[in-house]
């Protein structure tokens, strides 16, 4: 499974106020999407999500969202190494996603570009 990179999840209050500030600190524009509700802008590194206190609740217990180039050999290769798979894989805006718990408990999501 090769890992491609790393996103920083970071809730806000209000994503128009929030999107300028990491736009000039990740020196790029954001991708802006919706799903369940949650308003999500992906700028650089960052992943900045807002919406429903009830839903940000739950995307605050995934610690880092984890690219991969093939979400599929990633379920394969998580399960083979004892990880529980807590959702998906699942289809996105942009790719594929699933939500896996380590067996030391931390819970990632792993997210690929493929349709």
């Amino acid at each position: 499974m090769e890992i491609l990179g790393t996103s920083l999840r970071v809730c806000v209050d209000d994503l128009d106020t929030a999107v300028p500030f990491y736009e000039r600190l990740a020196g790029g524009r954001a991708l802006r999407f919706e799903r369940g509700g949650v308003h999500v802008a992906a700028v650089g590194c960052f992943l900045l999500m807002s919406g429903p206190e009830s839903q940000l609740e739950l995307l605050r217990k995934v610690a880092a969202t984890i690219a991969v180039s093939d979400v599929d050999e990633a379920h394969r290769v998580l399960t083979e190494l004892g990880a529980r798979i807590v959702a998906g894989p699942i289809p996105t805006p942009v790719g594929r996603n699933l939500i896996a718990m380590h067996p030391d408990g931390t819970v990632y999501e792993y997210a690929d570009r493929r349709g």
